[in-house]
């Protein structure tokens, strides 16, 4: 596994991608594991905008939207992601993401999903329909002009698809500390078993303010890219949004910290920390 793919599953599945390198999820079929909430968590018209940096350096930005749609004559949601690399960093690496995703809006689950990358020359462009009748997901390559039909895992999700699915269906009053979850999803041709562990409760400090918020640790392997399978870790909003607000990647060689920089559209009020 890439470690581009850990990047789009956690920094823009909770937020955005960046470099390729490499990672793992376990590829099988956990069961999906997400207690759910009965509040809504966003609607369409919402927008994120994310500052990633590497220490000093402002190594990329990357922005997600959702929007009311069609898929099949049927009303669906269309999300879109597009990340790049700026200044020093582009210079270096130069990185054009974009990454989109057509799901339906009472179950989340996806219909057609795109990734149209552009990562220092290696470029991969992919079409995926899922029939979740059949259990299958035809792939389309479109630079080698290729298709391939795969079974899927139950409740599967696509990058995109499963930022909003954990968002609507994780309830953050039932959740418990210590507890793990599991989601499964596809990428490329492949099923993966997504895990990641509830680790508290904590306030940090943003630019908007002090955010109670939600702690994550996913699980990835160390080695010569994480310094511990436990290196990533992620802080969501504790209110009805569940926006996520940061990640930290602790890397052999330095941390990548990605925070939300701008905001709009919320379904929810974004509860800010007043100190008395």
């Amino acid at each position: 596994m890439k470690f581009q793919f850990w990047l789009w599953v956690v920094i823009f599945a909770y937020i955005l991608p960046l470099f390729a390198q490499e990672t793992t999820l376990s590829p099988s079929s956990l069961p999906t594991t997400v207690k759910t909430s009965t509040n809504p968590a966003f609607k369409a018209g919402e927008w994120f905008k994310f500052r990633i940096h590497y220490g000093i350096f402002n190594a990329s930005y990357a922005t997600i939207e959702l929007r009311e749609a069609e898929w099949n004559g049927k009303p669906a949601f269309y999300a879109k992601g597009i990340g790049r690399t700026t200044g020093l960093a582009r210079f270096f690496f130069k990185v054009d993401d974009y990454y989109s995703s057509y799901f339906t809006k009472d179950d989340n689950r996806p219909l057609h999903f795109i990734r149209n990358i552009n990562e220092g020359g290696y470029k991969k462009h992919l079409k995926i329909d899922f029939d979740h009748l059949k259990k299958q997901a035809t792939v389309i390559d479109i630079k080698k002009e290729t298709t391939g039909i795969y079974n899927t895992d139950p409740d599967i999700q696509d990058l995109i698809s499963f930022v909003y699915y954990l968002r609507k269906q994780l309830d953050v009053n039932a959740i418990k500390k210590d507890e793990f979850v599991v989601v499964n999803l596809f990428f490329d041709s492949e099923n993966y078993a997504f895990k990641f562990k509830f680790v508290g409760i904590e306030t940090i400090k943003t630019k908007f303010g002090k955010v109670k918020t939600l702690k994550f640790r996913p699980y990835v392997q160390s080695g010569r890219v994480f310094r511990s399978s436990e290196s990533i870790t992620l802080w969501v909003s504790s209110d009805d949004n569940k926006i996520p607000l940061r990640l930290q990647a602790d890397l052999s060689v330095g941390s990548i910290i990605a925070d939300l920089d701008a905001f709009k559209g919320l379904i929810n009020p974004f509860e800010i920390v007043v100190e008395e």
